[in-house]
């Protein structure tokens, strides 16, 4: 990858993020009335839906914060952000200290989930506020939070059960989200043997159980000692969540110049490129199955806007923490399959959902998943690299 094409990418992420993700989602996505954000959104930013992910006013609060504090301490962000903030304490917090999932505009709970990845989003939103404006009192309650999401996700019994225990299971996921959050309190709040701690967990969990060099092959599920499950649900593959751990890992590994790490999060992204590049449209594939068997989740071949986003990280950063120009060529094809049919030229931001194909399946921009976060943590991210890497 040249000077030259490293600086046409930073122009590329740098412009899309501050002159069109942001202005699409903001003033609008600020609710004036009740607080927090407004995020389900049309085509054109028209409201769809006026109920509230929790998730989103966590994360949007945290990029708002991150912008705030690594591209421009522009007041209207830290504005935004402290309302995000206090919405969230007044009305997404239950009598248990556990959070919602799914609230109304006004605030009233609809839905709380078993799993806590809504504290996780909280915590990184309150340490990235402590960072902005020096509050201990955010610094305390990212901690908080942070601590209410391992000792739910991580604690045995704890947790109600989704299944019956006849075939017990473990995930990728809350090992990838620990990490995560992790580090992002390490950025903003200082280092900690404590998150040091459960980083080094949770890598290692993810290497013992879920990492199969012998089949090539990053499992999203599996049972409580590694195990694959010869059934949909075990067998199944969800390709963009786990090259989104790879880069998690890297991530890691060129803070502590591990070079270890770093090459597990290669091995783990080369493997999952191998199961979900489409080689005939081009793009990430939802879901995949292990033995290449049907998959039973009938959007298994669509293209979601999120595993692209983290595919253009990942591949971005194995090419500059190693070098090998196959990454870079790995990074031109997702690249340029993405903005081929991800962004809308006429309304800004991206699309979410699209056919195998391409082809929109829905031209909404807003909902309960995707809001103001996955896709400006990319422009924002890789705009990041590649300024400290010219």
């Amino acid at each position: 990858m040249t000077t030259n094409h490293k600086q046409e990418l930073l122009k590329i992420y740098r412009d899309g993020l501050l002159k069109d993700t942001v202005p699409f989602w903001f003033p609008r996505a600020v609710d004036t009335e009740h607080g927090g954000f407004l995020h389900a959104l049309d085509r054109d930013g028209t409201l769809l839906d006026t109920d509230k992910s929790v998730w989103a006013q966590g994360r949007m609060c945290w990029m708002l914060l991150a912008l705030y504090n690594t591209v421009e301490k522009r007041a209207e962000w830290l504005e935004w952000a402290e309302r995000g903030l206090e919405f969230l304490e007044r009305h997404c917090v239950d009598t248990d200290g556990r959070m919602f999932f799914h609230v109304t505009r006004e605030g009233r709970p609809i839905r709380k989930r078993r799993y806590a990845f809504s504290e996780a989003f909280a915590a990184i939103a309150y340490a990235v506020h402590a960072r902005a404006t020096g509050s201990s009192r955010s610094a305390v309650r990212a901690r908080e939070l942070f601590e209410h999401f391992t000792r739910w996700n991580f604690t045995p019994g704890l947790m109600p059960p989704k299944f019956t225990n006849t075939r017990p299971m473990i995930g990728i996921g809350p090992r990838m989200i620990t990490i995560v959050t992790a580090q992002e309190l390490r950025t903003n709040l200082g280092d900690d043997p404590i998150l040091t701690g459960w980083i080094d967990r949770c890598i290692d969990e993810i290497r013992r159980y879920f990492v199969k060099p012998n089949l090539r092959v990053v499992m999203e599920t599996v049972g409580p000692t590694g195990e694959i499950l010869d059934h949909f649900d075990g067998r199944m593959l969800n390709p963009g969540h786990a090259i989104e751990g790879a880069w998690f890992i890297m991530h890691e590994g060129h803070y502590r110049s591990d070079a270890s790490l770093v090459r597990l999060g290669c091995d783990m992204l080369d493997w999952m490129w191998e199961r979900g590049w489409d080689s005939e449209y081009g793009g990430i594939f939802y879901f995949r199955d292990i033995y290449d068997k049907p998959v039973q989740e009938y959007w298994h071949d669509m293209k979601f806007w999120w595993p692209h986003n983290e595919t253009i990280i990942a591949t971005l950063l194995a090419h500059q923490l190693t070098g090998d120009e196959k990454y870079a060529r790995w990074h031109q094809l997702v690249h340029d399959w993405s903005y081929q049919y991800f962004p809308d030229s006429k309304h800004g931001e991206w699309y979410g959902y699209l056919h195998r194909d391409g082809r929109i399946s829905v031209p909404l921009k807003g909902n309960l998943w995707k809001s103001f976060f996955h896709h400006p943590r990319m422009q924002w991210y890789c705009s990041q690299l590649l300024q400290a890497n010219p």
